[in-house]
């Protein structure tokens, strides 16, 4: 899937899931995508339609190209995880691969589900990413926060992968959507900052649109600097792998 694919099934995801998502900061070395919608059902439907990926996550993006081979361990120290099919020719006593997309550091049914990892190309890059995924009663259901925080070295260009990054999350947010049934509401979504300490309670740094970056220390630029940049999505097209 090229970006070009991504934006425009985003676009064409939203008028049927009403949510507000966007790359709301980002940095020289990172930055975060925020998504929001509202969902029919109580904050414990959602939890449990949350931690089963295989009925909303979009196949494009696994590494097997069979979204049933996902499954999430819901307990710190958990992971996010997905099976490999076994590969063709191998002698029986070869077992099914595996893939780590995240590991789970926080797990609080019906409220919050924290969650380390690269996703899809920023699997092969020391960059680290954190999904926080908050729920919170909402007149007529449920509202679900969806913000996801990368930041360290990549070879990606910062703005080109935030937006394809936010594509792809807003995509599975939707899908998680489709499966609860999204709510028609014309009412602005809390920050997750809000939601975050209204169910967490533990400090959270302060991120958004008007809260600048934190000053780096001057450093020497790197020598790999003038070296062409992977092309994003050539980095998501390998995803599926062999069709």
């Amino acid at each position: 899937m090229n970006i070009r694919q991504i934006a425009l099934a985003a676009s064409a995801l939203a008028l049927t899931a009403p949510a507000a998502a966007e790359v709301v900061q980002t940095t020289e070395t990172g930055f975060t995508t925020r998504d929001s919608v509202v969902v029919k059902g109580t904050p414990f439907d959602a939890w449990l339609a949350l931690i089963a990926p295989a009925k909303w996550w979009n196949k494009a993006h696994t590494w097997s190209g069979d979204a049933a081979n996902l499954y999430i361990s819901p307990q710190a120290n958990g992971c996010f995880c997905e099976l490999l099919p076994a590969p063709e020719g191998a002698p029986e006593e070869v077992r099914r691969g595996s893939a780590l997309h995240m590991s789970v550091v926080m797990a609080d049914p019906g409220k919050v589900l924290r969650m380390r990892g690269g996703l899809g190309p920023l699997q092969s890059e020391p960059a680290e990413g954190v999904l926080t995924v908050t729920m919170a009663k909402v007149d007529g259901g449920t509202r679900i926060v969806w913000e996801y925080v990368v930041g360290g070295p990549m070879r990606y260009e910062v703005p080109v992968i935030a937006k394809a990054v936010d594509g792809v999350m807003s995509e599975q947010l939707r899908g998680l959507a489709r499966v609860l049934g999204p709510v028609e509401t014309e009412e602005e979504p809390a920050p997750p900052e809000d939601e975050v300490e209204e169910t967490v309670e533990q400090a959270k740094p302060a991120v958004g649109k008007n809260v600048p970056a934190k000053p780096e220390a001057a450093k020497p630029a790197p020598a790999e600097k003038a070296e062409a940049k992977p092309k994003v999505e050539e980095a998501f097209e390998d995803l599926i792998g062999n069709e």
